[in-house]
């Protein structure tokens, strides 16, 4: 069976527990004060929509559109469990965040992302993001970097 992904609950149990593993990875390559995480409670707030990738009925990633005034959508919680990675499901992800976001009249998405995540960067510069300087109300830190693409026409 292919992967599947869907608009789902964070608030599911094996939804948290790809979440803790997704906290616990990035704890592991950044200091936790540059570590910007959700909760799953947070997550399940009415401004955020979660996706998550199933493989066989089990989460095997996940990603969220998190809207910001001014017409902007951040992309958050992106993570792929190691068993999956190299399948392009981030991508994959990142295209179902992008979809919703323009569906919605979303002008722009940002997002931020750690210094030591070069497979994420290879994932968001292959769906059109490109670096810029920091976003939303992030500091601007060597832990950091930073993204955007325009969703205008």
């Amino acid at each position: 069976m292919a992967v599947s992904i869907a608009v789902e609950s964070p608030l599911q149990d094996d939804v948290r527990i790809l979440v803790a593993e997704l906290n616990a990875t990035l704890l592991e390559l950044t200091p936790p004060e540059f570590a910007f995480h959700l909760t799953a409670e947070q997550m399940a707030a009415p401004d955020t929509t979660v996706f998550i990738a199933r493989d066989n009925g089990a989460a095997a990633a996940c990603g969220a559109l998190k809207r910001h005034d001014g017409g902007i959508g951040e992309v958050k919680r992106m993570y792929t469990r190691a068993s999956h990675r190299g399948r392009k499901i981030g991508a994959m992800i990142v295209e179902q965040i992008e979809a919703l976001a323009r569906a919605e009249g979303l002008k722009r998405l940002v997002l931020e992302t750690g210094d030591r995540h070069p497979a994420a960067w290879t994932v968001y510069e292959r769906t059109g993001f490109t670096r810029c300087g920091p976003v939303l109300d992030y500091p601007d830190s060597k832990w950091s970097v930073f993204y955007e693409k325009s969703l205008a026409s």
